[in-house]
């Protein structure tokens, strides 16, 4: 019986985008601990502030500066924080609609435990001690005031020195599990063996498999090897190396028709100087001692493909 595969899987990188007028004035506002908001044309605050009315798609710009104290419009409790969450220890997340706003805002409140939440309790904004223009920079929510506060005021949005871009880390970690076609994919290659599956309607093998015909929609159950030698069908040169990438740059990725396979696969190409890497180019994997796949492919030696026997190879 085969093992079952899984794999962690993480997607980090880091998101830079600008600010716009609006964006700008309110993160640089919570870093000299001043919440703003944006009126609308009606009459109404919007905290967190945005650059156009939702209602009515009008750009709006009027900033007014709204309390630091407020009242949970609801709340969910967190019994497991994860890492880099706001707290450490069990928080609940709550909305919470600051005195002066009509909207509420989206944060974490540091409570004894569930049974001390409750929607309608009074809260206040506890500031981090480093603040640098982030919503980071409440560091959370706490019980408060019991009074409330329905003053706003206008505000400039001016401020010295003001935040024009953030940069936020997004990561998403998962594990993959693959289906059956692709896990019989996967063992042959730890055998050094290409498996693809032929769509009983069209005959196109695919590779690699995905239990289905990619342009018929019919399962697919027949199994095909294919290859190893393949043909270069197109290609790029990769000059911006990766963080925390192993591999040198410059360096070809490529898409490759395996023989026998009507759907192109990708791998990278190496021994042969990226200058001499071209369309039709005949190829073989290489694998290293103890993978799964093949690390990379290189030239076979023999003559280029022509171009009639992989123009329609996806």
């Amino acid at each position: 019986m085969p093992e079952n595969l899984t794999a962690p899987l993480v997607v980090a990188f880091p998101f830079t985008r600008s600010l716009g007028p609006v964006q700008s004035a309110f993160l640089t506002g919570l870093r000299e601990r001043t919440v703003l908001g944006v009126r609308t044309r009606d009459g109404r605050v919007l905290v967190p502030p945005v650059e156009y009315d939702p209602d009515t798609a009008e750009e709006i710009r009027d900033l007014v500066e709204v309390a630091a104290t407020g009242t949970v419009t609801t709340w969910a409790w967190n019994g497991s924080p994860r890492p880099h969450q706001p707290l450490a220890h069990p928080f609940a997340w709550a909305l919470v609609r600051l005195d002066g706003a009509d909207t509420a805002l989206l944060h974490a409140l540091d409570a004894d435990g569930p049974e001390a939440v409750r929607t309608g309790m009074r809260v206040r904004i506890r500031w981090a001690a480093r603040r640098e223009g982030a919503i980071t920079d409440i560091a959370c929510f706490e019980p408060g005031e019991s009074t409330t506060t329905g003053h706003t005021r206008a505000h400039s949005g001016t401020f010295p020195d003001p935040v024009t871009s953030i940069t936020t880390p997004a990561r998403l970690e998962y594990t993959y599990t693959p289906g059956r076609a692709q896990s019989r994919h996967l063992h042959a290659l730890a055998r050094h063996r290409t498996l693809g599956e032929r769509c009983p309607s069209c005959r196109k093998v695919c590779v690699p498999p995905r239990g289905a015909c990619p342009t018929c929609g019919i399962a697919t159950t027949e199994q095909v090897e294919v290859g190893p030698h393949g043909t270069v069908t197109t290609f790029c040169v990769v000059n911006i190396k990766a963080k925390d990438a192993q591999i040198e740059v410059p360096y070809v990725y490529a898409h490759i028709a395996l023989d026998g396979a009507d759907l192109a696969l990708h791998g990278r190409i190496a021994g042969i100087p990226c200058d001499q890497v071209r369309m039709g180019l005949r190829v073989r994997p290489v694998w290293k001692e103890g993978d799964r796949y093949p690390d990379h492919y290189r030239p076979t030696g023999e003559p280029d493909a022509a171009y009639d026997t992989y123009k329609d190879a996806p």
